[in-house]
């Protein structure tokens, strides 16, 4: 199953890319993490497509979407982005699945918009992070190349990053996430202020102030969300930890469930897709 590509206007004036699965049924979104793109989503989506109306976004500097010139990605714009686009598609209620940073985006988003939320799925993401993962992910984007020579080259590094992810889902990242420059070299699509912002501000003691604060946020968020909720966590994820994960579905949500992938880590669809297909299907679809 392809999706359709798509363009919507968001907010600041830019463009955002989504694909869509399906036009029929309550609307599925999905948000992919940084440094990611809606395509992470391909070996999930085809699943729920014939129960739901999947969309996928690419988060603003990210994959096909436009790249804020005045650098605003923060977690507040990418919220607006996303009431933006659900209002130019006439999106009223519906589910939402997030990894990541679009984990954290989606808890803000059905903080904000309870009355709009059927259901809400939270991959690996939490208000506090377990920093191993974290500086990691950092270290990972400082140090990524400008330019590659070819795909094989960044599918190696990918590889490195992502030990358990399959050979065909590595390839599949580097086909949607690099474009060909003039010279013949690729590139990464996502916008090179990020990286640039990394290496010249992200230092571990700016980073722990503004995790504290964004802590704080989304622990009163979670609180918030009276739907249904599940929280995804990888086995072996070195971002959310086991406590914070129990946290979240046993003392602040509503209506909390836990499910832990075996075979994976922080990038779960990736590393295990059929476990991760399996477990939010079970959620969405009322299987067992």
């Amino acid at each position: 199953m392809e999706p359709t590509s798509r363009r919507i206007p968001a907010t600041d004036g830019l463009s955002l890319h989504l694909l869509e699965w399906s036009r029929e049924g309550v609307p599925l979104v999905l948000l992919h993490g940084f440094g990611n793109d809606a395509h992470v989503w391909d070996g999930f989506a085809p699943a729920v497509a014939p129960h739901y109306r999947v969309l996928a976004l690419d988060h603003r500097g990210h994959g096909d979407s436009d790249r804020d010139p005045e650098g605003r990605y923060g977690y507040d714009a990418l919220v607006r982005d996303l009431e933006a686009v659900t209002a130019a598609l006439g999106i009223e209620r519906l589910v939402l699945v997030g990894h990541s940073m679009g984990g954290r985006t989606a808890i803000r988003f059905a903080a904000a918009h309870p009355e709009r939320m059927a259901g809400l799925v939270v991959v690996d993401a939490g208000p506090d992070l377990d920093w191993r993962g974290v500086l990691k992910i950092r270290d990972d984007a400082v140090r990524q190349p400008d330019s590659f020579a070819s795909p094989r080259e960044y599918e190696s590094l990918v590889a490195s990053a992502l030990p358990m992810a399959r050979a065909e889902v590595i390839a599949r990242m580097a086909r949607h996430s690099l474009r060909r420059r003039e010279d013949g070299r690729f590139e990464h699509k996502l916008d090179p202020l990020f990286r640039r912002g990394m290496r010249e501000e992200a230092t571990p003691e700016r980073m722990l102030e503004e995790s504290r604060d964004e802590s704080e946020v989304l622990w009163e968020a979670l609180a918030k969300i009276p739907c249904p909720t599940l929280l995804v966590r990888g086995a072996a994820s070195d971002v959310l930890a086991p406590e914070t994960a129990d946290r979240m579905v046993d003392e602040v949500l509503a209506d909390g469930s836990l499910e832990v992938v075996p075979q994976s880590a922080h990038a779960v669809m990736l590393e295990n897709p059929e476990g991760f297909r399996d477990a939010v299907s079970r959620f969405v679809l009322g299987e067992d």
